[in-house]
Formats: C-alpha cells, structure tokens, sequence
C-alpha cells in the first residue's frame, strides 16, 4: 500500500537512531524473570463499545470469558491478545496478531436503520513490533508496533472486509510505583483503512439513502487516531485488570460519511479473573 511508505521509512530512522542506546541497555540490563509457561483461570468482565467507530449508540456487554496466558516460544496469549511469534530477537519481533469486533443489529441502531447488520468479525495479520527502548531493569519497555491485519466476517458464507493498519507506539510500566505485579500500558498512533474496510463501516448505498442519511460512498485512506491506556495487577490466585480507549475520526477519509454521527469514541471495561492453575515449567518472560 503506497501510503504506508513514510510510516514504514519512519519506523527505520527511529530503529537506527535507537540502536547505539539500545545496545549500551542490553549490556547492563537483568534477564527478563522467570513465569509459568502456562496460566488458566476463568473470569467476568464488562465494557461498553459505541455500536461501531463513529456510532453515537453505545452498548454495554456483560460477560465471562477463559483466562488463559501462554509463553510459548512459538505462540503467545496474553494481555496483548493471541499471537504466534514468528521471529523473536533482541531489537524485533515479527508476531501473528488477532483481534475483532461485535455484530450491530440495524434493528438497534438509528444510523443504520433499514440497513444491512454488521455482521461480528475476526482480524488477523502480521504485526512487527520494534523494541526502541528498555530499562536495564526491564520495568519500562518502549515499543514501535506496525500490525495490518484484514477482517474477515464471521457468518455461515465469510467474507473479507479489506485491511487495516495501525501503526503505534507503546509503553509498558511494570512493577508500577514499586507496587509488585501491577502494570500499565500506553499507546497511540494513526490508523488507516483500504477502501474495502472503509466501505464495509460507512457506506450507504443508493437503496438504503432516506431523507435524513444521503447516500455516500467510502474510500480508503486515513482513518483516525487512537490512543488506549491499561491498567492491570496480578495477585496469588487472581487478576483484575481495566482498560480505556479514546479514537478521533476527525479527518478521516469516511468523516462525511452520515453514519459518522461522531467524531470522538471512548470505549473502556473492567474485569475480574480467578487463576486456579498454572504449569510447573518456567520460560523467561517480559510479560
């Protein structure tokens, strides 16, 4: 994709203009500590989504979900999400990166009404993250992560939806203000969509104009900017962790779009997991 060249030449000036402070750290700093290959619990969680970016609706869900974290060598899931790494060195990590979004009924929302459902999604793609910057002591790490990943719907005939990128960078407190286990995690940067992912979200066909919501066609390009900030601690036998994500459409290629109805998402959630196994194998780990 032609519009992601500066950002890809960006991220290797900040790569070669980290690279003699980042060496004089890996001489000095402590190997990461020793964890659990593998961690199982079950939890409960709730947090409220606006109905899509840029949906002035915002739904809250309740819900219980497997508290699983695995270091493997070859395949991670933790706070970050389910990954395989592919190659992992001192300076880089080329990773299998998956997220994905909640369907929309347009029975439940007043933009879309008349419209299509959202059908919920899966994402996957590479991502390479960019170790700019850690402590010798490993308590803050300093990150460039570029994942694009493409969406793909979840229905009994699935179908692509086009590719996003979000290129950001990222900070991770551990051990946060001497307090054991508890950490914090920062990040921002622009997102970017083809115009296949764009149409998906923000297109209102012909067919499906009315008086109040003109027909509009969708394009690809830059998508707004988001920022999100973490907070979890783990203790003997549980972990609670929070999130909040804050995203501005203002700019976006689609902003005119009339599902647009705003500009300024928050979304945010809280959650509670009990541990009630682990492995006796240890693996060094930065998580």
């Amino acid at each position: 994709m032609p519009g992601f060249r500066p950002l890809r030449l960006a991220s290797l000036m900040l790569l070669a203009a980290s690279g003699a402070a980042c060496a004089a750290d890996l001489a000095n700093e402590v190997p990461p500590p020793e964890k659990p290959l593998w961690e199982l619990g079950v939890g409960m969680g709730v947090a409220a989504f606006p109905h899509y970016p840029g949906s002035n609706q915002t739904r809250a869900w309740v819900f219980p979900f497997p508290y699983v974290v695995y270091r493997g060598k070859f395949l991670r899931a933790d706070r970050d999400g389910v990954r395989g790494q592919l190659l992992s060195t001192d300076r880089v990590d080329f990773n299998i990166s998956v997220l994905g979004s909640l369907p929309v009924s347009s029975h439940d929302d007043n933009a879309r009404a008349g419209m299509p459902d959202l059908k919920p999604t899966i994402e996957i793609g590479p991502s390479m993250e960019v170790h700019l910057w850690r402590s010798p002591s490993r308590d803050m790490l300093l990150d460039l992560r570029l994942p694009v990943r493409m969406g793909i719907t979840l229905e009994s005939s699935p179908k692509t939806i086009g590719w996003q990128f979000e290129p950001n960078v990222n900070l991770d407190l551990v051990d946060v203000a001497g307090v054991s286990g508890l950490r914090v995690g920062m990040f921002a940067g622009p997102m970017f969509a083809d115009g296949k992912y764009s149409d998906h979200f923000y297109t209102v066909a012909p067919q499906y104009a009315t008086p109040g919501r003109s027909a509009f066609q969708a394009s690809g390009g830059y998508a707004g900017t988001q920022a999100l900030v973490s907070m979890s601690r783990r203790f003997s036998r549980y972990w609670v962790g929070a999130f909040m994500r804050y995203a501005n459409l203002a700019g976006a290629s689609f902003a005119d779009s009339p599902l647009v109805r705003r500009k300024s998402v928050l979304s945010g959630g809280v959650a509670l997991a009990w541990v009630f196994g682990q492995s006796s194998k240890t693996v060094a780990s930065d998580e």
